[in-house]
């Protein structure tokens, strides 16, 4: 593995090629002189995340391998993945902007006449392994060759749920640009991207591509992997402006108050796409809970419900303590209390955010029943005696 020598021989071992690439040569004296790179690494805005688990390795494991938990980390039966056709996605959006949710991160977005792939992950786990680590709760909705041609990836940052080394690979034989935080363009062109291909942005920085700027804004997560993590790979959110619309993907991020800067930089935005799913009290600043994502999008809108949010980072696969459904469910309360506009495709189906969003609750069909602890009851009349978390159950709405 990556960093290990042999006692014997003193030869390095080989390096698997899904690590990808360490930033060298002119890419690595660009990222010394970002101003966000600092003490050998890149730095989070507002100070240090805490990018490992909080508490101990015990109350970690007893809490993730909980039995009665357990269960509920993964659907009671079939998720239910729309058959999206070429036919479907050849034909241009009526409004100019059309959103595609893949599963977890991974969002097609047909923007004034453009195409732009998020974080695409087709592979079957999320892991350096084909034999390991986590694996679909879903197949993937459509066939990446059934795509047809895309203008652009944009990816967020180099953790294995978001930046796919099977999926770039064969995005590499097209002729699709790639926009990237600074340093991933590393694993690319390992993986068989031409450098003229790579558009490779520090936080702030802009690119054109056709019709579209595409800019790297801040998030608060981290980088890596190998077994040795140089934090020399940047993470970032993106926003991609056309001329007539403006999207938000949010990448990986805990909260932080850079939000109201993006939106008052960037925004209002017609949709964002915010990461609100494996988030857990183990680890507060790297990923946000439903209610932050919430919060996050509004920030984004000047302070006000505004444009449609679509909840992504969840539903795909299994990354965190929290109950499969539970983002889905709890987006949706955090969501209605301040009338903020979601769309809750399912899996591969496409909707126009001006137009008719798809709003229904799919999950709770394969889910068991997720709490509301938090949620205040419209109407407690006649529920006396009734605990708050007992008030509203999936389903029971």
């Amino acid at each position: 593995m990556a960093g290990f020598r042999t006692p014997s021989s003193g030869l390095s071992a080989p390096r698997p090629a899904a690590f990808g690439a360490d930033p060298s040569g002119e890419r690595m004296a660009r990222i010394r002189r970002s101003p966000h790179f600092r003490d050998g690494v890149f730095q989070n805005p507002g100070g240090t995340a805490r990018t490992r688990p909080s508490g101990s390795a015990r109350e970690f494991a007893k809490t993730y391998f909980d039995r009665e938990t357990r269960v509920n980390r993964a659907p009671r039966g079939t998720v239910p993945v729309h058959a999206t056709t070429l036919a479907d996605l050849a034909r241009p959006p009526a409004t100019g902007l059309r959103l595609t949710w893949m599963g977890h991160s991974s969002v097609l977005a047909e923007i004034d006449g453009q195409r732009v792939l998020f974080d695409p992950v087709w592979g079957e786990r999320c892991s350096p392994f084909p034999f390991a680590g986590p694996r679909r709760l879903h197949p993937v909705p459509v066939p990446l060759a059934v795509l047809g041609p895309v203008d652009v990836v944009v990816i967020s940052h180099d953790h294995y749920d978001h930046l796919d080394m099977p999926t770039i690979k064969a995005l590499a034989g097209t002729d699709t640009l790639f926009a990237v935080p600074l340093g991933v363009g590393a694993h690319l062109e390992r993986w068989g991207v031409s450098a003229d291909r790579l558009r490779e942005l520090d936080w702030h920085e802009s690119t054109r591509v056709g019709g579209l700027t595409l800019t790297a804004t801040p998030a608060r997560h981290f980088c890596g992997r190998g077994l040795r993590n140089t934090q020399h790979t940047l993470w970032a959110s993106w926003v991609v402006a056309g001329e007539e619309h403006r999207i938000y993907h949010s990448g990986d991020t805990g909260y932080f108050d850079g939000f109201r800067e993006i939106g008052a930089a960037h925004g209002p935005f017609d949709a964002t796409m915010i990461q609100l799913g494996a988030y857990s009290d183990f680890w507060p600043d790297i990923h946000m809970t439903p209610e932050e994502g919430v919060r996050a999008h509004l920030d984004l809108q000047g302070g006000r419900p505004g444009g449609v949010l679509l909840p992504i980072h969840w539903g795909t696969f299994n990354l965190a303590p929290h109950a499969w459904a539970e983002p889905g469910e709890w987006t949706k309360g955090a969501a209605e209390e301040v009338g903020q506009a979601m769309a809750f495709p399912r899996p591969g189906e496409p909707f126009e955010p001006a137009g008719e969003l798809p709003v229904e609750a799919w999950w709770r069909a394969v889910s068991g029943p997720i709490a509301h602890p938090w949620r205040r009851p419209r109407s407690t009349e006649g529920m006396a005696g009734t605990s708050r978390g007992d008030l509203d159950l999936a389903g029971e709405r």
